[in-house]
């Protein structure tokens, strides 16, 4: 595996360092309407739409082209070798999935969904595996500490996923219907537009697969889900706006349990309600009113440890929130609150209920963007009040200088802290009452450079996390892991990612080197790569495109004293595309195109070369 390691390592360096040479040759005509945008337009990083390069913060934006060639499968898999990301599953299809960010915990990622916060708040983590690429058009994953603008356990960052918006006018029809390996079949339509100042778009999605094992000589595990999306605003002459969103996912994913045949009924849900209103021409006031569930149902067959159980998680996260955006020439101001309850609906777990079952958060938060040009400055503040731990104050301080009119640099500083979970306090017979919250402080230095058709970004960080709280083997059967704090961790962290457009090609690459180190023994994180590249390349050919994805990472460890190893991998996902007659066309994409096994988790064996085609209508 050092052998692939090193190659990749050296194709990294080569596709990188080549890219500046290939501008040389830049073609200037207007980008294709399909085209990647390397400057885009980030809303998450500020509270406030900037383009990438006005950031101050690292971030990656994934378009809807990127999007619609790659045709993912899962957001794990679109979401694993991004920058500074990492992804550790339990199997493929629907398996319980975990994101990294920057070596942070992955309940220390927040996941939103146009705005609306999604997570367990028994575990603490989001369900990434149970939703479907397919309902949405962009994802942004802005890395680095977020407390002062989101709250508890953005400490690694924070990754948004968006819905389509229904900008164009008249009705646009879109379905596509297809399957593959292991007897998948995927289906999914949709309606959106605009009429008049009413935006809308409505979506529906079906996934099923028999999967294949995720133990070595085990049976196959399958997984479907179900998906439903609905979303209309309404702009007014006055320049209010009202809109609602609703998003759905439900289905059975199975899976083993400790060896056992088990399989969860799940649901993954997200709706809101929001409003706009221009206060005066500089002062716009905007409310929004959210709820979250994340609802499982695990039914487990009687083996030789136990008759058969079922289990029940049943959260919800009902927040509502109140912004204001206040501008002064080039600056603006943000100012708001928020209220957060999370409550457990129903917790059968088989042990017996939790000790506590619900509790508020209160927050006000405030922000500055100061334009100097070619300073730019970004200052943030905010208070929780959590009754179940009490204030916590998180801020921000941010730094940009353009350099010229192509390079950028950047300096930023940022805390954050992430609240015990209800499993880690609460959870019959796993629980540890006497956890203390983490808290986190990181810096960070960047440049960006950005041309018409390419970019590239590099940063450099560090973070310091006090009371990291980690699951340690407490029996030594692997069978019970207890919640402890860790006094001392720091991650260290490197990133750097380009992308260029170059006639028919397009090009983008990430290098990450990431050294999430327990400071108390000196070992790794568990779980965590420490080195990553990807690579995807595409090429339009008249009516045709072609690609493919390499994805490599190092090993990683299962235990927090680093002997159960896992090593790494390389991944090759081919893709191409056919537009055989207006408006339609036809895709086939090969994921895991060696057939690498490879495991992210302990004795957990990811897909093997799986093969898809299906036929699309629409743009």
């Amino acid at each position: 595996m050092k052998t692939r390691i090193n190659t990749a390592r050296g194709l990294a360096a080569f596709s990188l360092a080549a890219l500046p040479m290939a501008v040389q040759a830049e073609n200037a005509s207007a980008p294709k309407s399909d085209a990647v945008d390397f400057n885009p337009v980030v809303v998450t990083a500020a509270l406030a739409p900037q383009t990438a390069n006005e950031s101050l913060s690292s971030v990656t934006v994934i378009d809807e082209a990127t999007l619609r060639r790659q045709d993912p499968v899962s957001i794990p898999d679109l979401l694993r070798g991004q920058p500074g990301v990492d992804v550790s599953t339990n199997g493929s299809f629907g398996k319980v999935s975990s994101v990294y960010l920057r070596g942070t915990g992955s309940d220390s990622a927040v996941l939103l969904i146009d705005g609306i916060r999604l997570r367990s708040a028994t575990s603490g983590s989001a369900a990434w595996q149970h939703l479907d690429p397919r309902m949405f058009d962009r994802a942004e994953i802005v890395r680095g500490p977020r407390g002062s603008l989101y709250g508890a356990d953005a400490v690694g960052g924070v990754i948004q996923l968006f819905t389509p918006e229904g900008e164009e006018k008249g009705p646009q029809p879109r379905f596509s219907v297809g399957g593959g390996s292991f007897n998948t079949q995927r289906l999914s339509a949709g309606i959106s537009g605009r009429e008049g100042g009413t935006r809308y778009s409505f979506a529906g999605s079906h996934f099923n697969t028999d999967g294949q094992p995720i133990r070595r000589d085990g049976e196959d595990k399958g997984y479907d889900n179900t998906s439903t999306l609905a979303r209309v605003a309404h702009g007014f002459d006055n320049g209010a706006e009202l809109g609602v969103l609703a998003l759905r996912a439900r289905g059975n994913t199975e899976f083993d349990s400790f060896g056992t045949p088990a399989n969860t009924d799940f649901v993954q849900q997200v709706a809101g309600i929001y409003g706009e209103l221009p206060i005066t021409d500089s002062w716009s006031s905007g409310l929004t009113l959210s709820e979250a569930r994340d609802e499982s149902e695990n039914f487990t067959e009687a083996s030789a440890f136990g008759p058969a159980s079922t289990t029940i998680f049943d959260t919800q996260t009902r927040t509502v929130r109140w912004e204001n955006t206040i501008t002064v020439d080039a600056h603006e101001l943000i100012a708001g609150a928020e209220y957060q309850n999370d409550s457990i609906a129903d917790s059968d777990t088989g042990g017996g209920t939790y000790a506590e079952e619900e509790r508020d958060n209160r927050a006000v938060f405030a922000q500055g963007l100061l334009d100097f040009s070619p300073l730019t400055l970004q200052a943030s503040l905010r208070l929780d009040d959590n009754e179940a731990y009490g204030d916590e104050v998180t801020g921000s301080l941010a730094a940009g200088f353009a350099l010229d009119d192509v390079h950028t640099l950047r300096a930023n500083y940022g805390t954050a802290f992430k609240a015990p979970t209800f499993n880690q306090l609460y959870y019959p017979g796993f629980m540890n009452p006497e956890l203390e919250p983490e808290s986190s402080a990181t810096g960070e230095l960047g440049v960006r450079a950005q041309y018409n058709r390419w970019y590239w970004d590099l940063a450099l960080y560090q973070s310091d996390i006090d009371n990291l709280i980690i699951n340690v083997d407490t029996v030594g059967d692997g069978s019970v892991d207890t919640p402890q704090n860790v006094e001392n961790a720091r991650i260290r962290g490197a990133e750097l990612s380009s992308g260029i457009e170059l006639d028919a090609w397009t090009l983008q690459a990430a290098l990450t080197y990431t050294d999430p180190e327990n400071r108390d023994t000196g070992t790794r994180l568990t779980r965590r790569a420490s080195q990553s590249f990807r690579l995807g390349v595409d090429r339009e050919v008249g009516d045709w495109s072609l690609g493919g994805s390499l994805v490599a990472q190092n090993h990683r460890y299962e235990d927090t004293e680093n002997k159960e190893r896992l090593g790494g991998f390389g991944l090759v996902n081919l893709r191409a595309g056919w537009a055989f007659a207006p408006m339609w066309s036809a895709r086939v994409t090969v994921e895991n195109a060696f057939d690498k096994e490879y495991e992210t988790s302990q004795n957990y064996i990811n897909a093997g070369r799986a093969g898809f085609l299906s036929v699309h209508f629409g743009q």
